[in-house]
């Protein structure tokens, strides 16, 4: 099937050559459709490319929903839905707009990739009983407004006049605990005040009965004013809603929504669950927060943004902890631990994950990977990218910049608007920039860098926008430095890899304007960006340091930072009695046994530095080294420790290593309870142990 390559110069207002945009993307000329104003006078050409069996990939962005419209009118159907892709703000729009063919004739070949393929989607269901936290007033004042359509509740924390109807329930106190998702949220409140509300029918005989007038129609006591004479229980008598010693303090509902109107949000993390809505004391934001909320009902959908692999995971074996990044880095909480017979996994629960992708990014052995969409598919786009931008007679590599879809697309979009109307003060993109949306900032990480690098470009820059989450940018942070220090040990220049920070149009203009025209570091790779982590990391660095003006050798390796998920391990030969139980730990079959005599090795590139061997080794006779050693070296099973065998003095088989025998005898040889026959017996096998005490009735020696 043929794609139809629908462009605009939108008004003339950009240059725009097709013959050099097409030989970037390796079609004829005629298959792309120059217009000047595409979305007026010239929709003809549009609704013509409709008719015929051809995909639609049209180069506009801000008049989707007109074309989307005018798509569904027609009687034939199309055969795929059309794939719109921005040239103008990220291209067109700029100071170096004729020298940006390359970058549209790349950014057109990633639009007509194919989709990736479809990933499992997480089910929400809400009934639209929401509860409204906050101040009485304002929250009673939502409640009467969203009632007709929502059922609502009140959660007043602070008192306010009551309406006398009860037509919703009302209730007070102070919130303790709020945790859930979009139908399915628990708070819980602390009742301090003796009246309860939801018990009350606001009959005012309380209020008539105060002499302190500690009761107003808050229907709350002023406990500051009240001095205990307790008239108010005795008016409320038949009704039993004022208790001054009242049990249940704590209350525990369930809802499917939460409208927030406290000054300080009850979820305090950067991106709450779905279902909830803070607005503070702003009206508008009430408004807007009010609207979303009438459309909250019924059955919902989002991706299953991850998948894990708990046989690959490091974070816990033997009841000990290793590897606990993704749980640090969720700001959720939507990953917790979990261990059962000894062996620690991660739970994540996809109703609450946002999506950020953080958890793929810092997990050092691939266990935790993200999907929306699968690094694989990034990575054909990334192929595909470079490829169209070379061909189109680009003079130098593009440089990657990675940024989110939303504040990020915003800044770089706004930038390029302010390129037009104030060209004195913004140049707009960079020409050799190539802007790579992405669901969020925090979703890739240095296998996927240093693979774009290996792949022909000359730079990656992680745009943050200011919408990110303090622990997604201490993580991609870490990442950045120890790019860094691998393409600087390399001999590479470090700043192929750099985090850029923005959070309004002008810093990024003044930021982007250091991502300077470079050349590829490397010739252009042919490895596949894999599913799996560790494969696309191990091709990139095989790649890179095959490459590398500074080559690394056996006896000088390139030391890392502790937050490395590449290194080796050291072994103490004095202290490890080849007890293996850091081979048992080992979750990533780096350290190996021999099943024919006592030996360890260890795989270094198998290794993801999660220390549960450390933590494993009763001896303490290992240590984490985070270092890039020789590619050959890494794949190579190098013998760490090695002894001879201990022969049963009795029967002749070996049972167990030399040092450590001998260091059991050392221990116990001091022991009076291990003297004699018994001292014997310790350098015998279990099953020659057994013979000799039977035949030795009387010995009451311990062995």
């Amino acid at each position: 099937m043929t794609k139809k390559t629908l462009v605009c110069s939108c008004n003339q207002t950009m240059p725009l050559d097709v013959a050099q945009i097409a030989k970037g993307m390796g079609v004829e000329s005629k298959n792309i459709s120059l217009s000047n104003a595409l979305c007026r006078q010239e929709i003809g050409n549009f609704i013509a490319a409709t008719q015929g069996s051809d995909e639609i990939v049209l180069a506009c962005t801000q008049e989707k929903k007109l074309f989307d419209e005018l798509a569904a009118e027609q009687e034939k159907p199309l055969v795929a839905p059309i794939k719109f892709v921005n040239i103008r703000e990220v291209g067109g729009w700029s100071s170096e707009a004729r020298d940006a063919m390359p970058k549209i004739a790349a950014l057109l070949a990633k639009a007509s990739l194919p989709d990736p393929d479809p990933v499992n989607t997480v089910s929400y269901q809400s009934g639209g009983r929401v509860l409204i936290v906050g101040p009485a007033d304002v929250a009673v004042d939502w409640a009467k407004r969203l009632s007709k359509n929502l059922s609502v509740g009140v959660l007043s924390t602070s008192n306010g006049t009551l309406p006398q109807d009860r037509d919703f329930p009302v209730y007070s106190g102070k919130v303790k605990s709020v945790k859930g998702f979009l139908g399915a949220f628990e708070i819980e409140w602390a009742q301090e005040n003796p009246i309860d509300l939801e018990l009350c029918t606001r009959c005012g005989a309380c209020v008539d009965a105060c002499p302190e007038n500690a009761i107003n129609l808050s229907y709350q006591i002023d406990l500051d004013k009240c001095k205990s004479h307790r008239a108010c229980v005795k008016a409320c008598s038949s009704i039993g809603a004022i208790n001054f010693d009242r049990s249940d303090v704590l209350r525990l509902e369930t809802w499917d929504l939460i409208f927030d109107l406290s000054k300080e949000p009850l979820f305090k993390m950067s991106q709450p669950p779905q279902g909830y809505f803070s607005a503070k004391g702003d009206p508008v934001d009430q408004a807007i927060a009010a609207s979303e909320l009438m459309t909250m009902v019924g059955e919902f959908e989002k991706p299953k943004f991850f998948s894990y692999n708990e046989k690959i995971c490091a974070h816990g074996r033997n009841g000990q902890v290793g590897c606990t990044a993704c749980v640090d880095v969720c700001s959720t909480a939507a990953i917790e631990s979990q261990f059962r017979d000894g062996k620690g996994i991660v739970k994540v629960n996809p109703n609450l994950c946002m999506g950020c992708g953080a958890c793929a990014t810092v997990c050092p052995s691939g266990a935790m990977r993200y999907n929306y969409p699968s690094v694989s598919y990034q990575g054909q786009q990334i192929k595909s990218m470079v490829k169209a931008y070379q061909a189109a007679g680009a003079k130098s590599a593009p440089s990657l910049l990675l940024h989110s879809n939303e504040a990020g697309q915003e800044l770089i979009q706004a930038v390029g608007r302010l390129a037009v109307t104030q060209s004195n003060q913004f140049k707009g993109l960079p020409a050799h920039v190539i802007p790579f949306g992405l669901h969020h900032s925090a979703s890739t990480g240095i296998d996927f860098w240093l693979g774009c690098l290996a792949h022909g470009y000359g730079q990656v820059a992680i745009l943050l926008s200011g919408e990110e989450a303090p622990e997604y940018q201490q993580a991609l942070m870490q990442q950045v430095d120890l790019a860094q220090s691998i393409l600087h040990g390399l001999g590479y220049d470090k700043n192929g890899v750099v985090l850029l920070q923005a959070e309004d149009p002008k810093s990024l203009q003044a930021t982007i304007g250091g991502l300077i025209v470079r050349a590829a570091i490397c010739p252009s790779a042919t490895f596949a960006f894999a599913l799996e982590k560790r494969e696309t990391l191990e091709a990139a660095l095989e790649h890179l340091m095959k490459h590398a003006p500074h080559q690394v050798t056996a006896d000088q390796p390139l030391m890392l930072a502790a937050s490395s998920p590449i290194g080796a391990v050291s072994v103490n030969q004095d202290a490890c009695t080849l007890c293996m139980s850091c081979v048992g730990a080992c979750p990533e079959s780096a350290l190996r046994d021999n099943p024919d005599m006592p030996q360890l090795s260890f795989i270094e590139r198998n290794c993801v530095q999660c220390g549960l061997c450390v933590e494993t080794c009763p001896e303490n006779a290992l240590t984490l080294v985070p270092r890039l050693q020789v590619t050959e070296i890494r794949k190579k099973a190098v013998v760490l420790n090695e002894t001879k065998p201990f022969h049963c003095i009795s029967c002749g088989k070996p049972f167990g290593t030399l040092k450590m025998v001998e260091l059991m005898l050392g221990k116990l040889s001091l022991h009076a309870a291990f003297s004699g026959e018994a001292m014997e017996r310790l350098k015998m096998c279990s099953d020659c142990r057994v013979v000799d005490m039977m035949n030795k009735p009387n010995d009451n020696d311990m062995v």
